[in-house]
């Protein structure tokens, strides 16, 4: 029975890794869509590398900072419970591969491919997994601190802080620092609009991310044991009460109607395991909410030209699920309890800041030494001819007699 039980656990945890594997399709389409044409390869070719360069960083540095294991000891001991732990670095590096995939698309279309390569490799390897470490593994003993100061640790089920809150405000200074794409805002106060080239692709990527969401929130419980059809229906609750809030207030567009459901899904992630199924609807639509407002403030007033909107969609719904958590995770409104509102906000907080100041660093150290940004008439070409050399759609094919 330990033997059924161990394979049980490593395909169960392994299947979930393979969902989440799947989701970074959603995010190279989402990107894909929303981007303009000349920039379409550079955001397919970019998810992947991101990709790649993750697993190196993560496998090698990340992995053994916020756990302290590491797999260069015998391949024989690494084959124990069926390569358990093999398949469990294998689920967590998709959560970690998510953050570059993340900032892929604030930074899109003016952002040079190799300093980005630099950048997912440190933030992978190093600022990821300090916070990840901290919140999932207790590092620096600071959740038995929050634990005995207010009566729970910070509860982050599926990584609405951990992942969507590092990665959203991690993208934030990369944004600022690159400046808003040529041509976006005109001295005389205009706004071009820049429009998705292809909102079915969009459409696409964000079913794609939905539908890989639950094995993201699901499988988060690691062992088939813990798994409980709470979380999968929450999550359900969750990315409709986004959709139709952003359907509503962002008045019937696709971009938004879309982007509802990320929303949602994102902030529900923290507290799915807690919530009752109605907290799950009312966080999802507040993250909804939160998307659509903050979206629009951040582009047309602020002038913050964060392409596909990360840092509302996983920085702001992303911290505010954390939050979310501790309200409707609490048995007055429903929930299960065992969280305390005052631990996840410190928790929340914490999260933001290693994330804003890691961001600050490793982009602000990129731009001062090997710079960040396309020169303007590679940007003017878009980066599928500047860096790729070929569009994702060629006005004419050359014949080769």
């Amino acid at each position: 029975m330990d033997a059924f039980k161990s394979g049980a656990d490593a395909l169960f945890i392994l299947l979930g890794g393979i969902m989440i594997l799947a989701m970074h399709a959603g995010f190279a389409f989402l990107e894909l869509g929303t981007v303009r044409r000349k920039n379409q390869v550079n955001a397919l070719v970019k998810i992947l590398i991101d990709f790649a360069v993750s697993t190196i960083a993560y496998f090698f540095v990340g992995y053994g900072i916020a756990y302290g294991i590491h797999f260069m000891g015998a391949t024989s001991t690494l084959v124990a419970k069926n390569g358990y732990e093999l398949v469990k670095f294998f689920f967590l590096l998709t959560f970690a591969a998510a953050i570059p995939a993340i900032i892929s698309g604030g930074i899109a279309e003016r952002a040079r491919f190799h300093p980005q390569m630099a950048a997912t490799a440190l933030l992978v390897g190093f600022v990821y997994p300090l916070f990840e470490g901290i919140a999932w593994n207790n590092r620096f003993g600071i959740q038995d601190w929050l634990a005995s100061s207010f009566g729970a640790s910070f509860h982050d089920f599926a990584g609405s802080v951990v992942v969507h809150a590092v990665g959203g405000w991690a993208a934030l200074p990369a944004v600022l620092l690159l400046g808003a794409r040529r041509g976006r805002y005109t001295k005389d106060g205009r706004i071009s609009a820049h429009p998705p080239s292809n909102i079915p692709f969009l459409a696409l990527g964000a079913w794609i991310l939905t539908v890989g969401w639950f094995g993201f929130n699901v499988m988060s419980a690691q062992t088939l044991d813990k798994m409980n059809g709470l979380v999968a229906v929450n999550s359900l609750m969750a990315l409709v009460g986004g959709t139709l809030t952003a359907f509503v207030l962002g008045k019937n567009d696709p971009g938004f109607v879309y982007n509802g459901p990320l929303a949602g899904l994102v902030a529900v992630c923290a507290g799915s395991d807690l919530m009752h199924p109605m907290g799950a609807l009312v966080t999802g639509a507040i993250a909804g909410a939160i998307f659509v407002v903050m979206f629009t403030l951040a582009q047309n007033r602020w002038k913050i030209d964060d392409v596909l909107g990360v840092w509302p969609l996983h920085g702001l719904c992303g911290a505010w699920g954390g939050i979310a958590a501790g309200i409707f995770g609490s048995q007055a409104l429903g929930g299960l309890g065992g969280v305390s509102i005052v631990a996840q906000i410190i928790g929340t907080l914490l999260g933001v800041a290693i994330a804003g100041i890691g961001g600050v660093i490793v982009y602000g150290l990129l731009k001062a030494t090997v710079g960040l940004r396309l020169d303007a008439e590679q940007e003017f070409d878009g980066a599928d001819l500047a860096i790729h050399r070929i569009s994702a759609t060629p006005e004419r094919e050359t014949t080769f007699q």
